[in-house]
């Protein structure tokens, strides 16, 4: 497995980065922590992922929003254009950034 250093530290800190350390690392642990700033979920109606972002959703603080998506799989929101909420997305940004 492959170290790569990302950042030198200023106090003596040096973080690094490995092929797996995104399959390491807890990404439900930190959701609460997101707030008070505005986060927005999307996913596809028949995502096989679909718990992970409800489990997210339940998890996160207030501003939040879960917008699904109609029909759609995880994959689909990633290749069917006209799947992808542009509308919701520009909304959401507009109003939020």
């Amino acid at each position: 497995m492959e170290l790569t250093t990302i950042i030198q530290g200023t106090e003596g800190l040096t973080f690094t980065l490995s092929d797996m350390a995104f399959m390491n690392f807890p990404l439900l642990n930190y959701v609460e922590t997101v707030s008070p700033r505005p986060i927005l979920f999307i996913m596809g109606e028949q995502a096989h992922s679909r718990y992970f972002t409800e489990d997210a959703y339940e998890m996160a603080a207030e501003p939040k929003e879960l917008h699904i998506v109609p029909g759609a799989r995880h994959i689909d929101l990633y290749e069917q254009v006209d799947m992808i909420p542009f509308d919701k997305l520009g909304a959401f940004f507009t109003e939020n950034l």
